[in-house]
């Protein structure tokens, strides 16, 4: 089939070529500049070659994302276009990368994933929500992030199950294959672990020497990771552990 991926140049997005080829299907890779072999132009925050970029498509794997910048614009406002943009004659399978507790943290990023979740479950598309969990290289970014020299502070109880990023563009590849679910289904990693559990991993092999403080975090978004709303309470699991990660 021809599968156009938005987001084709993100960390996720870039990996997806690969698994999806050999599965048989023809790849596009949109991005905003284009850039890169089967790349094709176009701007979810614009609409700017949209209908160019998803002519033909038959498959669409909506991995693009703005957390950093304006996730209302890109993600919402975003999902709107490619939807009114895709040949719904054509289109067979439209599969949304979404994250692990989006519909229960209350993240302003998380409540705009959700939102465009509803979007697509609104627009009669032939749809998979695919709720994933957090990246092990994101895992490993959030902790270099907060240290602070010796000091590495981690929100304490917090639970969380990270996935190996090339097990989930595997995955994807195999969702594609598969009828439309016409609503959420979830991937993680294979391992649920304490925030602690993972930074003293994390140390050990990237940090040695800094101390691991665990922190308590109040109100309800500390209350939602403790309660496990990160984790995924069915569907299937990678098998990539964060150790081998850390050491592979």
């Amino acid at each position: 089939m021809d599968v156009l991926v938005t987001g084709g140049t993100g960390r996720l997005g870039q990996r997806l070529a690969g698994p999806l080829q050999q599965a048989g299907h023809a790849v596009r890779l949109m991005s905003r500049r284009g850039t890169g072999p089967g790349g094709v132009r176009g701007d979810l925050a614009t609409g700017q070659d949209l209908d160019l970029a998803l002519a033909g498509a038959e498959v669409v794997v909506h991995a693009a994302s703005d957390p950093q910048g304006d996730p209302w614009q890109v993600d919402v406002a975003g999902t709107r276009r490619l939807v009114q943009a895709v040949d719904r004659d054509l289109l067979r399978h439209l599969v949304y990368v979404s994250i692990v507790g989006v519909d229960r943290i209350p993240y302003g990023y998380y409540r705009a994933k959700f939102a465009a979740e509803q979007v697509l479950l609104a627009s009669g598309l032939p749809v998979t929500l695919l709720r994933v969990t957090q990246f092990h290289d994101f895992v490993d970014f959030l902790l270099d992030t907060a240290r602070r020299g010796p000091v590495l502070p981690v929100p304490m109880g917090w639970r969380v199950q990270p996935v190996d990023v090339g097990e989930v563009a595997q995955h994807i590849a195999d969702v594609v294959g598969r009828p439309p679910s016409g609503g959420v289904v979830e991937y993680g990693g294979p391992e649920d672990l304490s925030a602690a559990d993972l930074a003293r991993a994390w140390a050990a092999a990237r940090a040695p020497g800094a101390h691991v403080v665990a922190t308590p975090v109040p109100g309800k978004l500390g209350a939602a990771f403790r309660d496990g709303a990160a984790v995924p309470s069915g569907g299937e699991r990678g098998t990539r552990t964060y150790g081998q990660h850390l050491h592979g």
